[in-house]
């Protein structure tokens, strides 16, 4: 789900850790689901996720941070405007 700001949007994101077959997926409203190959560990994973994410979105990474949901397999991402 995305949501409007002044400077930035809002992303609804699901990670999927240790994942054999890595991508992101479209679910809509919903948001996206990021599945990963890392480990919930050190932030590798979610690292992988912002890689994965931003290439998706042909974004820089630096573009994107993680607001909400560090620890948690639900995470909301704010997309920074240019």
């Amino acid at each position: 789900m995305t949501v409007g700001g002044a400077n930035a949007s809002v992303l609804r994101v699901k990670v999927q850790t240790r994942s054999k077959t890595p991508g992101v997926e479209d679910l809509g409203p919903a948001g996206f689901r990021v599945r990963v190959t890392a480990a919930p560990e050190k932030g590798r994973a979610n690292r992988e996720v912002i890689a994965r994410l931003a290439a998706h979105l042909d974004l820089p990474p630096s573009r994107l941070k993680i607001v909400r949901g560090e620890t948690s397999c639900l995470k909301t991402i704010r997309v920074a405007a240019d």
